[in-house]
C-alpha cells in the first residue's frame, strides 16, 4: 500500500529538528526500526522510496506489508512509502517500466559495460535520493533548517559511508555506525524483537548484486531470473539497433544465461565480486 502525502506536516522549529530515516526493507533499516521502537535511536519517520512494485525485490515488498508496517505502526512510528510522481503530469513511474518502455533509450542502472565495468546510473538518485528529497521539503526542510536523515550502513560497511554526500536541506547520519552495530547485530536485534530476518534489498535485476545472489535467484525465483535475463536481452536489442556494444547484470561480460550457469555453484572470490560493495550511497540495498 502507497502512501500518498497530502497537506504538507508543520515545519519543525529549530535547525535540523525534522529527523527522518531512508527505509530500504533489509536487514540494517529493519533494526534501525526495532531501534527506534525501543529508543535507542532518535527516529520516529521512517521513508521508503519504492522504486516501483514492478522492480523492488518482491520478497521486501512483503516483508514490509506483513511485518514492517505492522511493528512500526505498533511501537508509533510512521513509515511512509513513496513514489516518483512526475511533478507535471502527476504521473507515477517505476524504475522496470522505464527501462522497458517502448522506444526507451534509458540505461538508469549500473550495468557493466563489456570490459565489465559499471556503466554511470542515476536510479538511485532518482528513485531514492530525489523522491525523499521532496518529501522532506514537504515537511519543512530547507537550507536554512535541514533535516537529519538516517542512512542504515553497518560497521562491516563503513566503506559505504560518507557523511559528505548530502544537498543543502539534509544532514546524513549514520546511528549504526555511532553505535558500533554490524551487520550479524542486525539480524540479532531484529529476531530478539520478534521479527523474522528480511531478505536482502535491492531491485531484483539490480546489476550490483554479487555472483552468489544470482545463483541463489536461479534456484529460488527462476520466474525472475528469467525475466531478468530477458531485460539483458531487451536492452542488448535496442543496443544493436543504436550500433552500441552490448551491456551486462554482470561482471562477466557474458550473458546472464550464461555468467550464472544452471546448476553449477561455481566459486567466487567475494573480495573480488564487484557486488554490493559498489553501490557506496547506503540509500540502496539496506
Amino acid at each position: 500500500m502507497t502512501t500518498t502525502p497530502t497537506e504538507p506536516a508543520p515545519a519543525p522549529a529549530g535547525v535540523g529538528g525534522l529527523r527522518s530515516f531512508s527505509f530500504g526493507g533489509g536487514v540494517q533499516s529493519t533494526a534501525a526500526l526495532v531501534l527506534a521502537a525501543t529508543g535507542r535511536i532518535d527516529f520516529r519517520l521512517f521513508l521508503f522510496a519504492n522504486v516501483g512494485f514492478d522492480s523492488e525485490n518482491p520478497a521486501t515488498l512483503e516483508y514490509i506489508e506483513r511485518y514492517a508496517r505492522p511493528y512500526a505502526e505498533a511501537h508509533g512510528i510512521e513509515l511512509v512509502e513513496l513514489d516518483r510522481v512526475m511533478v507535471r503530469s502527476g504521473e507515477r513511474r517505476t524504475l522496470f517500466g522505464e527501462l522497458t518502455r517502448e522506444g526507451s533509450k534509458s540505461l538508469k542502472i549500473p550495468v557493466r559495460m563489456s570490459n565489465g565495468a559499471p556503466g554511470t546510473r542515476s536510479c538511485t538518485a532518482d528513485y531514492k535520493i530525489q523522491v525523499i528529497a521532496r518529501e522532506l521539503k514537504r515537511r519543512g526542510a530547507t537550507d536554512q533548517a535541514p533535516a537529519t536523515v538516517g542512512i542504515g550502513i553497518s560497521v562491516d560497511e563503513i566503506h559505504r559511508a560518507n557523511r559528505r554526500r548530502c544537498e543543502p536541506h539534509e544532514r546524513i547520519d549514520y546511528p549504526l555506525l555511532d553505535l558500533g552495530i554490524r551487520r550479524t547485530d542486525c539480524t540479532r536485534i531484529i529476531r530478539d524483537a520478534g521479527l523474522p530476518v528480511p531478505p536482502k534489498s535491492s531491485c531484483w535485476f539490480c546489476p550490483f548484486k554479487r555472483a552468489e545472489s544470482w545463483h541463489e535467484m536461479r534456484r529460488s525465483e527462476p520466474e525472475l531470473f528469467e525475466k531478468s535475463c530477458q531485460l539483458e536481452e531487451l536492452l542488448n536489442r535496442r543496443r544493436d539497433q543504436l550500433g552500441k556494444d552490448h551491456v551486462f547484470l554482470t561482471r562477466f561480460a557474458k550473458p546472464l544465461r550464461e555468467a550464472i550457469p544452471d546448476g553449477v555453484d561455481t566459486l567466487f572470490d567475494l573480495e573480488d565480486d564487484g557486488g554490493e560493495g559498489l553501490c557506496d550511497s547506503g540509500w540502496c540495498m539496506t
